[in-house]
């Protein structure tokens, strides 16, 4: 019996943990002491079991979080532009060739070390591809960012000047230094992350909470949180609890379901997730190397069912590997280029010397509830042409090592992101020999039109070739596409200053409480 209670009082105190801190009840924080304190409190899904070092982020939600600690010369805004951050300004000059940064006058690190144009050096130093595209990268765990291989030299004129001459125009080469610009001898960025952003790294608990604060130091216009916490909320249960007792002020990357049961003083913001939510095909094994097999598996889903079933009907259908926020980019006519006809995917699965079906495996992150969600509609739904699709639930960081990284795997429910604000950032990873083409797709008509994107400099014939990249996956059945995921977002009445952007973060600085 003493062991039966003492189990009970450890899970009493654990959901109390999450719901208001275990101890004192008198001590119970509510949502009145944080406005008062001017604080809030925001779920977090999952741990951020990725590296806090920007430069080796590979989590699209370490990204998402940690936007508001890192800048780089220029950052992002919700309309799609790119702004001057660490730098004050920057000229071009005529032929296109040579950046000129000026960084900003007194402008520090969080730990109040001046930034300088050798730090800048540094850092994006430290994320250019090899110039040998065979040979390894200096630092395995940084991906190198292969946009950067047109950087001919850098030069730091002085602590305030930077100097990057570039080996042929690009058009894109700006939106790519939005990299964090990072201090080049602090060397515990893995753990304890310092940038220049409007809040501030403080402390971490793993699988509880993440803690940020107002840079009090900051250049531009300052937060006007003076603190934000993030509370590690992995189960969907919890969750919910959480937002009822009070426990949590903002929570994104909801279901439909969810808002639904959302309690009195919560109101709900709508944007996009800017994800591009497939089943991601391993073009390297077999039956997956043939076309017909592909094309079936497309021809056996309904999009719209999905989105209707996994999310409520939250959601923008797609058809390529760009989502609706790349506007000009963007081509609706792919949304539909494959509809379901399951006797003609019978037709292609029974051609391609498959006519009795066949099995496949789905690798899927076990914590991450869109995906598993997703997948068990398209085994329902690729079950009618024949096709059998196991489920393989693992965890986050397998996934990351075996999937991704390794390659190891048939299919896989994910969604895909931008790292910035280009097409590039979307379609470069299937060009045949790049680092991150984990479906190992390999067209050379593919690898020829991106060639070809990069050696124009003219903005109209980029977005043209753009577009036909991302038609050639489509006709080519690269991936089974299926949606672009809605991002609803639970924010406490009385909360204001939401921002989405067209890429995959959550800016906090603008959020306040109404006076």
């Amino acid at each position: 019996m003493k062991k039966r209670s003492l189990a009970l009082l450890l899970v009493a105190c654990l959901v109390g943990t999450v719901l208001s801190g275990c101890g004192d009840s008198s001590k119970t924080e509510t949502p009145k002491d944080r406005a008062a304190a001017n604080t809030i409190n925001v779920a977090l899904p999952e741990d951020l079991d990725d590296s806090l070092d920007p430069h080796k982020t590979v989590s699209a939600l370490t990204r998402e979080e940690m936007f508001n600690v890192f800048e780089g010369l220029v950052k992002p805004t919700p309309d799609g532009d790119l702004v001057c951050a660490v730098a004050e300004n920057y000229k071009i000059s005529e032929d296109r060739k040579t950046y000129t940064f000026t960084i900003r006058d007194g402008i520090t690190f969080h730990n109040g070390q001046s930034v300088t144009a050798q730090d800048a050096v540094w850092s994006i130093e430290r994320c250019l591809p090899p110039a040998d595209p065979d040979s390894a990268p200096k630092d395995p765990e940084i991906f190198p960012v292969k946009a950067l291989g047109v950087i001919e030299k850098m030069e730091a004129v002085d602590d305030k000047t930077l100097v990057i001459t570039l080996k042929e125009p690009s058009n894109e080469f700006l939106s790519y230094l939005t990299l964090a610009i990072l201090p080049r001898d602090y060397t515990e960025q893995d753990t304890a992350p310092v940038g220049t952003g409007p809040f501030q790294y403080v402390s971490r608990q793993p699988q509880v909470e993440i803690v940020l604060e107002k840079n009090e130091n900051y250049w531009g216009t300052p937060a006007q949180l003076d603190k934000v916490v993030y509370k590690v909320i992995e189960n969907a249960d919890t969750m919910l609890m959480s937002l009822q007792s009070g426990a949590i002020d903002l929570c994104s990357h909801l279901t439909g379901t969810q808002v639904s049961q959302l309690p009195t003083g919560f109101h709900v913001e709508e944007g996009t997730m800017n994800l591009v939510n497939a089943l991601y095909l391993n073009h390297a094994v077999q039956p997956l190397d043939d076309i017909r097999v592909r094309q079936a598996l497309c021809m056996g889903v309904d999009k719209q069912r999905i989105i209707d079933l996994a999310f409520d009907g939250y959601g923008k259908a797609i058809g390529s590997s760009v989502y609706p926020a790349f506007t000009k980019y963007f081509d609706d006519s792919l949304t539909n280029y494959y509809t379901r006809d399951v006797e003609k995917a019978r037709a292609l699965l029974a051609e391609a010397g498959y006519p009795d079906g066949l099995t496949l495996k789905t690798t899927v992150p076990s914590d991450k509830k869109q995906y598993t969600e997703t997948a068990e509609v398209l085994a329902s739904q690729l079950a009618e042409i024949g096709v059998t699709l196991e489920i393989q639930p693992v965890e986050w960081e397998t996934w990351l090592e075996e999937t991704y990284y390794g390659r190891n795997f048939e299919t896989t429910v994910v969604g895909v992101d931008a790292s910035n604000m280009t097409a590039r950032a979307l379609l470069e990873r299937f060009v045949s020999n790049f680092r991150k083409n984990f479906i190992n797709y390999n067209n050379a008509e593919y690898d020829e039109l991106f060639r070809l994107v990069q050696a124009t400099s003219d903005d109209a014939e980029q977005t043209r070739l753009y577009k036909e990249m991302a038609r050639n996956l489509t006709e080519n059945a690269a991936n089974v596409y299926i949606q672009d995921l809605a991002d609803l977002m639970a924010v406490r009445d009385g909360l204001t200053g939401v921002r989405f952007y067209p890429i995959f973060v959550m800016d906090l600085a603008g959020v306040h409480y109404e006076k």
